[in-house]
């Protein structure tokens, strides 16, 4: 499909780490990566609102993490979770049915009905920016600390976080048993992720929402069918990584929840 030298998948699984975000510290590190790439820097939500400088909403006391880490400097480098589309037998509405649900075009949506128990949706995707700032780029906030020691192949996978953040959201839901997976994406992810193997269906109009975003949704269970042999052997590892964490902890047993914060927040977009 693409040349090996195009895209070192092997190269990113020997400088990252990717795992479920379970213990207090990983689930920190998550909410103050969304904090940085939300607030921050890309002002989706208003930093007053997070005065402890983690962003977090009324979805993540359900929602599942994904959190990969860069090997060599310990810093969490992305996150992506997915929300479930019902909590045990109960109706649950997922993000963007609770913020664009005027977006969705009925009928292309109704190809991926299905039971709300086998349904969810990848969301508050973030890399944080110092893993998408090239060599010479703006200094990080932490200067040039981290481009001490990279070696060229190491800066060739940090494009690759985005599309190890999408294997691991497919992951969580194949390994939730909820296949149909759905994300609010600005328009150019969802091609991007087509050049890895990733082909999300759109399913919705456009809708400003910060920036002009739509609803897609992909069945993982035909995607991971499609990948070539390259994509599968990380979509694998991914899977592996993921299965060796620890299970879900109770939701009392989150660090910090909106309910206990005063922090809930309405906002979703992915990309």
């Amino acid at each position: 499909m693409f040349k090996e030298s195009q895209y070192p998948l092997e190269d990113l699984q020997r400088y990252f780490t990717i795992s479920l975000a379970m213990t207090a510290a990983d689930l920190e590190e998550t909410f103050r990566i969304r904090y940085r790439v939300y607030c921050e820097e890309f002002g989706y939500e208003p930093p007053e609102r997070f005065p402890n400088g983690m962003e977090l909403d009324a979805f993540d006391e359900t929602a599942t993490h994904c959190l990969i880490t860069h090997n060599g400097s310990g810093l969490a480098a992305g996150c992506v979770r997915i929300c479930p589309a019902s909590i045990g037998t109960a109706f649950h509405l997922m993000p963007y049915e609770r913020f664009c649900s005027e977006s969705v075009d009925e009928v292309k949506h109704s190809v991926f009905r299905a039971p709300r128990e086998r349904m969810c949706e990848a969301s508050r995707f973030a890399v944080d920016g110092v893993f998408r700032r090239r060599s010479g780029e703006a200094l990080t906030r932490f200067g040039e600390a981290l481009a001490w020691d990279l070696s060229d192949s190491e800066r060739r996978t940090f494009p690759l976080i985005s599309v190890g953040l999408m294997f691991g959201a497919a992951v969580m839901a194949e390994q939730f048993n909820r296949p149909y997976v759905f994300a609010l994406m600005e328009p150019f992810l969802p091609r991007l992720l087509r050049r890895f193997g990733i082909s999300f269906d759109r399913v919705g109009h456009d809708v400003d929402y910060h920036g002009i975003r739509a609803v897609y949704c992909i069945d993982t269970d035909a995607f991971v069918l499609a990948l070539d042999q390259e994509f599968r052997q990380l979509y694998d590892w991914i899977a592996e990584s993921i299965q060796e964490s620890p299970q879900q902890p109770d939701v009392e047993d989150l660090p910090l929840t909106c309910s206990n914060a005063g922090l809930c927040s309405g906002g979703e977009a992915v990309g």
